[in-house]
């Protein structure tokens, strides 16, 4: 698996390195943000770590134009930074994961190994069913045409859903794909976050099928 570190800490970047490189993976490393987002464009990796504060160019303005060329490489976005206003910041942009500073090297390459599983699927400006759509770039939802507001974790939770729409999704699918593998995350903190998000979507949207999980239906289909 090759790994793009864009991180301009030239310590922290050194230990990631020798660090992924001890877990199997192999490493290019770039300390400037306008490199990294050549390097990112240019190179075929399978996942990138990119650092928030960057010389250049910042990591939310990598990430936006990567996403904006259609460069769908997963992206795990690392901060010094705190608060779910900078995580919602990071996905909006198009950051797959949000790792905060200091982190675990084991939880790092955990949700790294997880990400380059789901792989550069392209992403459509729009995803929308039965009345239902949402931008993955900016995050506005809409319900039959009314704006909705959305939690940064209830947003990853409808995309995904989006994404897989019609299909059964379990609690473990869920956990994985919007908090991370290594996430300490219940089961029961899946259902609450289907709770809020039935609340603004409308209830008939997300069906729940006993003992798999839950499924994202069309209700007047």
């Amino acid at each position: 698996m090759r790994v793009l570190v864009i991180e301009d800490d030239l310590r922290l970047a050194g230990v990631l390195s020798s660090g992924l490189i001890a877990e199997g993976f192999d490493v290019d490393v770039v300390h400037d943000g306008a490199d990294g987002y050549w390097q990112a464009r240019e190179g075929a990796h399978d996942v990138i770590v990119l650092d928030v504060l960057l010389p250049s160019l910042n990591g939310y303005s990598v990430a936006k134009r990567l996403r904006g060329e259609r460069v769908w490489t997963p992206i795990l976005m690392l901060t010094a930074k705190d608060g779910e206003y900078d995580e919602a910041d990071g996905l909006d942009v198009g950051a797959d994961d949000y790792l905060r500073k200091p982190f675990s090297f084991v939880v790092l390459v955990a949700r790294l190994r997880a990400l380059a599983r789901r792989g550069s699927t392209p992403r459509p400006r729009l995803l929308s069913h039965g009345g239902l759509t949402l931008d993955p770039s900016t995050g506005e939802c809409t319900v039959d045409g009314v704006l909705v507001s959305l939690r940064p974790r209830e947003r990853v939770l409808l995309e995904v859903m989006l994404r897989n729409r019609d299909r059964v999704l379990s609690k473990d699918r869920l956990i994985d794909a919007v908090w991370g593998l290594a996430a300490k995350a219940e089961p029961n903190l899946v259902e609450v976050h289907v709770s809020y998000l039935r609340r603004k979507i409308g209830a008939g949207r997300v069906q729940t099928v006993r003992s798999l999980g839950y499924r994202l239906v069309d209700p007047d289909a």
